[in-house]
């Protein structure tokens, strides 16, 4: 095999559809792993050199950075549902400008986050309860995410248009260049300077800039592909709208998602700090096992893409049976792996046992969600890639915000006692456990009905 042709854009309309979705999803699932040891050598290292309040500070800012990234989740979806469906209909002209458009437009919203994301900062986190012994903390190291968004801004939305062009292999790389940056820089700030949960957010903005760069670069010499010229920076009209289109029902999905777990981080805070930390703890191995759903999820949405574009509706449903059904099976085999050692797991994070003992229960719990993601990931993606981002963004917002947020309210006020005056805390876990199931169901029903079929722009 030529080496030039692993970095290649990948032509998913031939072939068996099981194997150039696996084939794509690797790269992708490797790249999902360097971008989740971004925030677990984040974790750890706040965790082990500074402390678990630390740990929870740095665990209590994901929820607002994740509101303030709506804008880049609505390009970067966007962008790759135009960039996959162009490039599957081989029409160059489109591709170029979608392109263009979409690296103007993420230049936009990086400054909108720059000025937003300082000024609310303190407010929310103010708002949502957070204990004062991590306060400060939680500010400083948004403050300077928000400053320095540009670099993470542009490889996510970049990431993404070579991802659509089929080339899941060079986002790997970048990133993986770049997550070595970060646990390097993360040692050296927070270890060696002292410089705490502030090192860890710095560490991970400059990392940022150089995957930023390294996908820029790409892109500029794919002229084999489509054209990088200026005049194709200026936002046409046409494009723009297709973008927001396509892309907003998809950043509506995750400013939902956010919103709620925002909303969620105000009943979390009331447990104190060790469920704090034990929910971040929680949080980042979750981030693993959910690996292969957003993996698969995000394949599905280019091979849908760049299938729909060619106008292969069979290939697709093919596609769609084989993919999930693969999903579903690692999400199975990971799942009692995480039962087996998951102790061990935790135990990375901290040397305390009562934090390891609670994070591991919670995980417990939780095992049975997982597969049921991947149902919602896969189809969702297939639905996304065949232009249809509204469905996924009603089912997102009834799992989430009409069932998650009441249910786990609900849940731990019924379980209120004299000995447990706050309620279990493990009612947290049940009510996701219960939603990410609902949410698979209500998925699969939606896909099955089939209005995604009609929904093409080319």
């Amino acid at each position: 095999m030529n080496f030039k042709s692993i970095f290649a854009p990948v032509d998913m309309t031939e072939g068996s559809p099981v194997r150039q979705i696996v084939k794509f999803t690797i790269p992708m699932l490797l790249g999902n792993i360097a971008q989740q040891l971004y925030n677990t050598a984040d974790s750890i290292i706040v965790g082990r050199f500074v402390g678990d309040n630390a740990l929870a500070a740095v665990g209590s800012a994901g929820p607002i950075l994740n509101l303030m990234l709506v804008l880049f989740m609505g390009i970067a979806v966007g962008a790759s549902i135009m960039v996959s469906q162009y490039f599957g209909a081989k029409q160059r002209e489109h591709l170029s400008k979608a392109i263009g458009c979409s690296i103007t437009l993420t230049a936009i919203a990086s400054l909108i986050i720059m000025i937003m994301g300082p000024i609310i900062t303190r407010p929310i986190l103010e708002l949502l309860g957070t204990p004062e012994s991590i306060i400060d903390w939680c500010t400083v190291y948004l403050w300077i995410i928000f400053i320095g968004i540009l670099g993470g801004g542009f490889y996510n939305i970049m990431s993404g248009i070579l991802r659509g062009l089929g080339d899941s292999v060079s986002a790997l790389i970048y990133l993986l260049v770049a997550t070595f940056l970060n646990i390097a820089l993360d040692l050296v700030f927070v270890a060696t300077f002292k410089m705490g949960v502030a090192g860890v957010a710095l560490a991970t903005v400059l990392a940022q800039f150089v995957s930023a760069f390294l996908c820029m670069r790409k892109l500029t010499k794919m002229s084999d592909v489509f054209d990088m010229k200026k005049e194709y920076l200026i936002p046409e009209k046409y494009y723009t709208m297709n973008l927001i289109k396509l892309g907003l029902p998809s950043g509506v999905t995750q400013a939902i998602f956010s919103m709620s777990m925002i909303v969620v981080q105000n009943l979390t805070n009331t447990f104190g700090e060790l469920y704090i930390a034990a929910n971040v703890i929680v949080m980042r191995v979750d981030g693993f096992v959910m690996l292969p759903a957003f993996s698969f999820g995000s394949a599905m949405t280019t091979f849908a893409g760049q299938n729909i574009g060619a106008g292969k509706i069979d290939r697709v449903e093919k596609g769609a049976k084989s993919g999930t059904l693969a999903a579903m099976g690692i999400s199975a085999i990971l799942s009692v792996l995480i039962i087996i050692f998951g102790k061990y797991i935790m135990g990375i994070f901290t040397s305390t046992q009562e934090l390891i003992d609670m994070s591991y229960k919670m995980m417990c719990i939780l095992i049975v969600g997982y597969i049921a993601m991947e149902v919602t990931q896969c189809l969702s993606g297939i639905m996304r890639g065949a232009g249809d981002t509204v469905a996924p963004m009603w089912i997102s917002m009834f799992s989430s915000i009409i069932m998650r947020v009441p249910m786990a309210y609900i849940f731990v006020n019924l379980t209120k006692s004299p000995e447990l005056p706050q309620g279990n805390c493990y009612m947290m876990q049940l009510s996701m456990l219960i939603t990410w199931t609902l949410g698979a169901f209500i998925t699969f029903l939606t896909y099955k009905v089939g209005r995604w079929k009609t929904k093409a722009i080319t």
